[in-house]
């Protein structure tokens, strides 16, 4: 193990301010005279300090003064501290500083996680870090602009950003100018292994950041005390980032590497037998079933018929070049030998299915690193093991051991887990916003989520990524990757593995390790990454994203049929950070002339029953059309055709008149939803529609939600999880514009 060592706080402080860091003067003094001298240097009054190598936590022993305001104070306080040296304490010298006059404070600080690998973080400091935990972290380097965004991140960002019981705002550039100078220390220095700045003074005067303590952990060869030569007058230059494999390798070769596994023109599936339990044979059914429109080539122990079709007793009977990926349900046994055979035949990648790999502890893990080698020595993209299944919707490929197959769309999935990949896939089928390609990474043994970012982000049949992931074995690749993707289309992510139980869950489903997760958290929002708090919260941000053009900014209307409604969205808008604008005077006039006066008249617009057949799908446009609005949540879509259903299903359906009424309703509300799409796409707006239609009148199939979802769109149970999709939407258009 490398050693450490744990530099005092002036060592400390002299290292960290030849990099930029700000810090209050300061003298160290052998003793109680000289401290009183230097006290007098800097001017009353002064905090006084015992500080050693060997001393890391002064305020737990009560070794330091505050507020000491003339020379016999000082003098007294010195003395009272050095006799509270201790012989375990080392060397140890007095430190005079001045009193730096601030009332907000933050702790500020360098790690080099194992995953990660150098980061910085940023939270409230003093006794509100622990208590708290308002905290975000980034990974080195950081430039101006990730910086800035870290404050934004801390939830008591205001307390910082504004101004705060008569001092000013804090100084945000100045703040995020120190969080780039650690991200570069940590590059220049890889022997520094940790730094604790706290906590950090905004100052009184001017909000400038100070830091006021300092905390330098030193590791390996190159840990030594700071010395003058810690202080060069032009720092080097940084170390250059590593490239991603994304950058080394143009769109073209992504979309070729992965071509076999997403878009094959044949597929071998090993594995099947004539039971419909065996996974082998569900898969080979789930591929018939579902129109794959490639040749496949079913391999059976004897060559039998399955599901009246005719298979391969031996892989030798397989036509040269005629398949170029194979699904695996065979046991591990067998499957080394599979490869070969079937790479000979002309096949370029496999999913495995089977299990008794990386999960199955350290003999399967040793399975697992002879497999790879293979598929590496052969040149063969490998998919799993022990994963659930492939899906290309463009292809009708339903290469899975379990269902759902989903509807067709523009989201494409990776899972760290099969039956969360079900999830998905089961909403999708529920709401009808669907994948182009959705897999189960199993456990990534040569190809891992990263991988797959980099393809869907370049692949023309994806426009939204979505990913279930547990642990993150190499934060660094996964980092770059999830950039490389989100510059480019939105890469929306629930996480699992988060409280002690979940982690230890993760380690034996997965084979690795959730990393901590504040530090994840600060990281994905670094990258652009758009972290969902659940699956199904995933799911309907990523249907979002593929169905609504992005917001050009936060100012939204809420539209809404009854007041109630529009209340609870207003109070969903204020807690999401989602703009409530007043309702522009010009709008407010348009619609007195269309409907009598005791519709709200203020944002949210409750027309108050006053509407007639033609006044929503004309207010819809009106209100996208206005250049101060952004976005817009339409509520209350489904209302007259639930009547519809209640008049339809009655003893008294059989009047004429009721029937007519029951059709008009329905044709409205379908209407409605058309409408919307329609101005949303007409204007390049999102117009979010919510009902709780959308899952009470399931059975009836609501003709306001049904409309919603046949015009290609997600009817979302509620406001508040609309206005939850819509801040996640702003969220990341924010961030692309920074990117």
């Amino acid at each position: 193990m490398a050693a450490h060592h744990t530099l005092s706080e002036h060592a400390s402080k002299r290292l960290l301010a030849a990099c930029g860091i700000p810090f209050g003067r300061e003298e160290c003094a052998p003793d109680a005279r000289a401290a009183v001298a230097a006290a007098c240097r800097i001017g009353f009054p002064v905090v006084l300090k015992l500080s050693g190598d060997a001393i890391a936590h002064k305020s737990e022993r009560g070794l330091l003064r505050l507020g000491l305001g003339d020379a016999h104070a000082v003098e007294s306080a010195a003395h009272a501290l050095l006799a509270q040296a201790r012989p375990e304490d080392g060397a140890v010298s007095l430190l005079v500083g001045e009193m730096v006059q601030g009332k907000r404070e933050l702790i500020v600080g360098l790690l080099r996680d194992p995953h990660f690998g150098p980061c910085v973080m940023l939270g409230l400091g003093g006794v509100l870090t622990e208590a708290l935990g308002d905290t975000t972290f980034a990974t080195a380097a950081l430039d101006h602009a990730e910086a800035r965004a870290m404050l934004g991140r801390l939830r008591a960002q205001q307390l910082i950003c504004a101004p705060f019981r008569g001092e000013p705002a804090g100084d945000v550039d100045a703040i995020a100018t120190l969080l780039v100078k650690l991200g570069e220390l940590a590059l220049q220095r890889p022997d520094v292994q940790s730094v604790d700045l706290n906590p950090v003074l905004l100052r009184s005067e001017d909000g400038q950041p100070v830091a006021v303590d300092a905390l330098v952990e030193l590791t390996g060869a190159l840990a030594r005390p700071a010395t003058p030569a810690d202080r060069p007058e032009r720092l080097p230059e940084p170390l250059p980032e590593p490239l991603s494999e994304a950058d080394r390798l143009a769109p073209s070769a992504l979309r070729a590497r992965f071509q076999p596994l997403f878009a094959p023109k044949g597929i071998v599936i090993a594995g099947v037998s004539s039971h419909p339990g065996k996974f082998g044979f569900v898969t080979y059914h789930n591929l018939l079933r579902f129109g794959y429109q490639g040749a496949l080539f079913a391999l059976t122990r004897d060559g039998g018929p399955v599901l009246g079709q005719p298979t391969l007793g031996d892989v030798s009977e397989l036509p040269q070049d005629a398949a170029d990926l194979l699904f695996v349900c065979t046991p591990w046994q067998a499957n080394l030998e599979l490869l070969r055979a079937c790479h000979a035949r002309g096949v370029r990648a496999a999913f495995i299915a089977s299990g008794g790999y990386g999960e199955a502890g350290e003999e399967g893990r040793a399975r697992q690193r002879e497999l790879v080698a293979l598929a590496d020595e052969l040149g063969m993209l490998v998919a799993g093991p022990n994963g659930q299944g492939v899906i290309a919707t463009a292809a009708s490929m339903c290469a899975q051991i379990v269902a759902p197959y989903p509807p067709a769309g523009v989201i494409s999935l990776a899972s760290q887990s099969g039956n969360l990949l079900s999830s998905f896939l089961n909403y999708a089928v529920e709401s009808g916003v669907g994948f182009a390609k959705a897999i189960s990474a199993g456990n990534s043994a040569q190809t891992a989520l990263p991988d797959y970012f980099e393809y869907f982000a370049v692949d023309p049949e994806t426009k939204v990524l979505l990913a279930y992931l547990e642990g993150v074995p190499d934060g660094r690749r996964f980092a770059e990757a999830a950039r490389f993707a989100s510059v480019r289309k939105p890469l929306v992510l629930v996480k699992g593995g988060v409280a002690e139980e979940g982690q230890r869950a993760a380690a034996s489903h997965t084979g690795s390790l959730a990393g901590d997760d504040a530090l994840f958290d600060g990281v994905a929002a670094q990258c652009g990454v758009i972290r969902a708090p659940s699956v199904e919260a995933a799911y309907e941000w990523a249907a979002s994203f593929a169905s609504q053009p992005l917001p050009r900014g936060r100012r939204t209307l809420v539209f809404t049929t009854a007041g109630g409604w529009g209340v609870l969205a207003a109070d969903a808008c204020a807690k999401e950070g989602i703009e409530l604008i007043a309702l522009p005077e010009d709008l407010r006039a348009a619609i007195d002339e269309r409907v009598p006066p005791r519709w709200s008249r203020r944002n949210p617009i409750d027309l108050a029953g006053g509407e007639t057949r033609d006044t929503i799908p004309w207010l819809l446009d009106k209100l996208a059309a206005h250049e101060q609005v952004d976005a817009i949540i339409h509520l209350g879509i489904g209302i007259q055709a639930a009547q519809a259903q209640a008049f339809k299903s009655g003893r008294f359906a059989g009047d004429e008149g009721i029937a007519r009424i029951a059709r008009f309703h329905e044709r409205q509300d379908a209407l409605y939803a058309e409408a919307a799409r329609e101005a949303s796409e007409r204007h390049g707006k999102p117009i979010l529609t919510a009902s709780e239609l959308a899952v009470s009148d399931r059975h009836y199939g609501n003709a306001g939600a049904r409309g919603v979802k046949e015009q290609g769109r997600l009817c979302y149970p509620s406001a508040h999880r609309a206005v939850a999709a819509l801040a996640a939407m702003c969220r990341y258009a924010e961030w692309r514009r920074r990117a």
